[in-house]
């Protein structure tokens, strides 16, 4: 198994990406900390687990809550003693109240950010100085084609905030190069998971989608689990700052 004895902790473990990851990385020998705001569904991901004999544990954690994300690092730190890999999914899409600059609200704006930015700023933080006390660790981002090109120009407040995740990574990764902790995005493309159903339900939208990506199809989460193993074991171990494409060649026109 290709995690085996490490300690992971998957921010927004409960649906989509992340509870993808979170399982495959559990069927990888990880122990798994699951984190979400959505505790039936990420209760059930965890008891789930356990009963397949894996390990898992599931804390309910807002991760634009510092106090919430300290309680996540502190209970993982008292049951493991350490964190070795740091999955950050955790995020949110509003696209009905997410605009074009000159009409997004400052609450739509400011809550966005609070998620996906300075959730990802909280939980970073804690996994660097937990790794640093361990000798090293990997912390993997989820960005997304939006902070790369314009192609959500309704999405201003989500597309900068993915945008700045890259910038994050990559300043991360250089800063701890030398203490042996590697930080890395995984970009997913269009991907069949409730966070796109807002527009993958319409038929119609839905081929328009799957027709704009070279290999002819959605993604899947699945499709994601083999790269973010990657990235959490030892085989990345000369991987840092990087941005791994997994979007079927979209970004590649």
């Amino acid at each position: 198994m290709r995690l085996s004895g490490k300690i992971t902790i998957v921010a927004g473990a409960a649906a989509g990406l992340g509870r993808a990851v979170a399982s495959r990385f559990a069927r990888e020998g990880a122990s798994i900390v699951a984190a979400d705001i959505n505790v039936q569904d990420g209760k059930a991901l965890c008891d789930q687990l356990q009963m397949e004999g894996l390990n898992a544990v599931f804390i309910k954690t807002d991760v634009s809550q510092e106090c919430e994300v300290n309680a996540l690092f502190d209970t993982a730190l008292s049951l493991y003693g350490r964190v070795d890999v740091l999955y950050n999914n955790a995020g949110v899409l509003l696209p009905e109240r997410d605009r074009p600059i000159h009409e997004i609200s400052t609450a739509t704006w400011d809550y966005i950010m609070s998620v996906n930015l300075r959730g990802s700023f909280f939980c970073a933080r804690r996994a660097i100085a937990a790794m640093l006390q361990n000798g090293g660790g990997s912390i993997i981002f989820l960005g997304s084609p939006t902070g790369l090109v314009g192609c959500a120009p309704e999405l201003t407040a989500y597309s900068t905030s993915k945008a700045a995740i890259m910038g994050l990574t990559r300043v991360m990764a250089v800063a701890h190069a030398r203490n042996n902790v590697r930080v890395n995005s995984i970009i997913p493309g269009t991907m069949d998971t409730p966070m796109n159903g807002y527009i993958l339900a319409n038929q119609e939208a839905r081929e328009k989608y799957r027709e704009a990506v070279p290999v002819g199809r959605l993604g899947t989460p699945k499709d994601i689990e083999g790269l973010a193993v990657f990235l959490a074991s030892d085989e990345s171990s000369y991987c840092t700052g990087g941005l791994y494409m997994c979007d079927g060649g979209l970004t590649a026109m």
